[in-house]
């Protein structure tokens, strides 16, 4: 490597003290206006850079400080100069160093388009001399008096709150409409240019330029953003502090003031208005705003709260480290050495911030691949998952890769490869399983009572539970008004008709109105046979003899019943007890007749039942007739009640189960319980992976 040379126009400004007390430096690229910290030791080392020689400039440093240098630390500085581009070029070859520089940085065209799909910005405005002008307005916002009188408002708006609070739910569910939303976003959009203009406004006010303020596009979802690289020139965390909080705080203030706004204006659009922007601050800076796993204002925080810039790649390559050592063992040094209590704290934010980009960034796939066509939705989401999640899992294994030799000689490493495999196994082999679900159990035989029309109880008392009836008792006597009403009307016709027949002479006239009389006659006897026969079903007899069971708890004499309402089962004396319960598919291919099993009461008085598998439905149940397995019954399957019945919410299938010849005890009753089954071997991996693939062949079919 040419030794480098520092380009003339860099600045090198004073930086912050560093957390472990030593100063640090800012270098300053004003054609890029980026900013790169150094601490002391770079800082000696940029002081000897026109020595021109590593070991010497390492001897130099050795001999004036109490710094103890290597020519491998003054090496990697000046590697680390050449590779910022913070040095001179020239002389031979230095057209093609620029250009394959250049290469490399934009890629190729798919990767340029891939880039710019993700993300990139659109600079609109150059505000800084907008801000300057204004700053003597805004500096009121800056003061404790209006931070005071924010917090005022609040807990003002917060108390009246608490006495509308209908009320303000109330607006919440009206705003689910399509002025609503549109508000919503347009209340957002003004939030978000506000909380920008916060930071813009804080940087000018301690001296900072801001050179750009415009809109960044994050996956194709724009936001605002402002340019605010020059708090790189402050010395003082505190300040950098003050300009990553202020959108946050003039967020809250917007939300105070518009609580408080809410709260005193009368119903209209002005308070819907205050509603909005109250609600739309305070969710934007809670949830997204706050957040330190992504790069917007919480990160900024929390960096200059701890001192950490760089926080994310910092805590990243510590949590990697970890990792190597967890697995390999390869007792490489630590990239950075800091206290037990913070490494451990950095290594476990490095963990949560993954696990929560890894879940944003799926989401986000997700959402790109609903809005757009199929094609161009499946496209979008296969390169996001490629460069925010398998990039980074291809650059750790690349490094694993590096580091082979030391890793296939480890002790280490060959305990991680033994787990590995034993896990896998454990996934991927089959094990016994079983299914266990919600059953019931109840008589082979049971007649299950339904009115055969809409009808009136007509009893004065009802038979109570567990009342035994013999075969062709009346259960249950309804009274349908309607057919009585037709009966009483067909008996009087017919009355009349005969009457008028009895009445007739015998001319030739009379003859021929007798034969039409007694068709009359025949017709009416023949229909108030049909509704006598109709009426004869609302006298419920039993078909065998049997116990009466979960009469309707609401019936009493008097009260109107309709065809599809369950008065009650009749259960059979002699019947053998028997389970029902329903199973998804994926279950159903898992058992087979013959099937052993066992049932637990929900009381668990009867211990545990003997099973045997007897029927399982090929179809799908369309009705679910055990009502008391239904969720909203205490049971755990999901329904709809659709003109009285009970629809399943997903496809189940009913499985019947008979008690073994061993249980000699016979029950009466319904009880609710617990179902297990013994299954089919399976492996614990497979159900992911079919619902997995079912899902791929469902989406990814044209």
């Amino acid at each position: 490597m040419s030794w480098p040379s520092l380009r003339e126009e860099i600045d090198l400004l004073p930086g912050p003290r560093l957390s472990d007390g030593q100063p640090s430096w800012t270098l300053h690229d004003p054609v890029r206006n980026r900013f790169f910290a150094i601490d002391w030791p770079s800082f000696e080392i940029l002081k000897r850079l026109s020595y021109a020689d590593a070991d010497k400039i390492a001897t130099l440093i050795s001999n004036d400080t109490t710094l103890a240098l290597n020519p491998t630390d003054v090496s990697n500085f000046a590697q680390f100069l050449s590779e910022n581009q913070l040095v001179q070029t020239g002389g031979l070859g230095s057209a093609k160093k620029f250009a394959d520089r250049l290469a490399k940085m934009q890629g190729s065209p798919v990767k340029w388009l891939i880039h710019h799909y993700l993300f990139f910005r659109v600079p609109l405005w150059n505000p800084d001399a907008w801000l300057q002008r204004w700053m003597s307005v805004a500096e009121f916002f800056f003061t404790s008096r209006f931070a005071l009188l924010s917090l005022s408002a609040f807990c003002i708006g917060l108390f009246q709150i608490g006495r509308q609070w209908d009320v303000f739910v109330s607006s919440l569910v009206d705003m689910f409409t399509w002025s609503g939303l549109i508000t919503y976003g347009v209340a957002i959009i003004l939030v978000k240019w506000l909380h920008e203009l916060g930071h813009a406004f804080a940087a000018r006010r301690l001296g900072c330029r801001v050179p750009a303020m415009g809109v960044a596009f994050l996956v194709m979802f724009p936001m605002a953003y402002t340019d605010t690289n020059e708090t790189w020139r402050l010395t003082r965390n505190k300040q950098r502090l003050q300009i990553a909080s202020a959108g946050i705080l003039i967020e809250l203030a917007i939300a105070a003031w518009a609580t408080l706004a809410w709260a005193l204006l009368p119903d209209g659009d002005l308070r819907s208005i205050a509603f909005v922007l109250a609600t739309t601050s305070l969710i934007a800076t809670l949830v997204i705003n706050s957040s330190p796993f992504l790069r917007f204002d919480g990160y900024f925080i929390l960096s200059d709260l701890i001192d950490m810039p760089n926080l994310h790649q910092r805590s990243f390559a510590l949590a990697r480290w970890k990792l190597r050592e967890w697995l390999f063992g390869l007792c490489e040094e630590k990239p950075e050495v800091f206290r037990k209590g913070k490494e451990r704290a950095l290594i476990f934010f490095a963990w949560l911030t993954w696990l929560y980009r890894l879940v944003v960034f799926i989401g986000i796939a997700l959402l790109i691949y609903g809005f757009f066509l199929k094609l161009l939705g499946v496209i979008l989401f296969v390169v996001e998952l490629a460069w925010f999640i398998a990039m980074p899992i291809k650059s750790e294994l690349m490094e694993w890769r590096k580091r082979w030799p030391t890793i296939s000689r480890s002790r280490r490493s060959k305990m991680t490869a033994t787990i590995v495999v034993l896990l896998t196994a454990l996934f991927m082999l089959p094990w016994p399983t079983r299914v266990t679900s919600s059953g019931v159990l109840q008589p082979a035989e049971v007649w299950r009572i339904y009115a055969p029309g809409p009808a009136l109880f007509e009893a004065e008392e009802l038979s109570g539970e567990g009342a035994r009836f013999e075969v062709d008792d009346v259960v249950m006597r309804l009274v349908s008004p309607e057919l009585e009403a037709r009966q009483d009307m067909l008996t009087a016709k017919l009355e009349s008709l005969q009457l008028q027949s009895n009445r007739s002479g015998f001319n030739s006239e009379s003859v021929k109105r007798m034969q039409s009389l007694r068709e009359q006659v025949v017709a009416a006897q023949t229909e108030l046979a049909e509704i006598n026969t109709q009426l004869e079903q609302y006298s419920l007899k039993a078909p065998f003899t049997g116990f009466l069971r979960d009469i309707g708890f609401e019936i009493s004499s008097g009260q109107w019943v309709g065809p599809d309402e369950l008065l009650g089962l009749l259960v059979n004396e002699d019947s053998r007890s028997q389970v029902i319960t329903y199973l998804d598919e994926s279950d159903v291919e898992r058992i087979k007749l013959g099937y052993s099993g066992i049932f637990l009461s929900d009381g668990r008085e009867n211990g545990a039942l003997a099973l045997t598998v007897t029927r399982i439905d090929s179809d799908a149940t369309r009705q679910l007739t055990e009502g008391i397995l239904a969720a909203h019954a205490g049971g755990d399957i999901l329904v709809r009640e659709q003109e009285g019945q009970l629809i399943p919410e997903r496809a189940i299938y009913r499985v019947t189960l008979a008690l073994d010849e061993n249980e000699t005890v016979f029950y009466r009753q319904i009880l609710r319980g617990d179902v297990v089954i013994r299954a089919e071997w399976q492996s614990p991996l497979l159900p992911y992976l079919k619902n997995a693939l079912a899902v791929l062949v469902r989406e990814f079919g044209f």
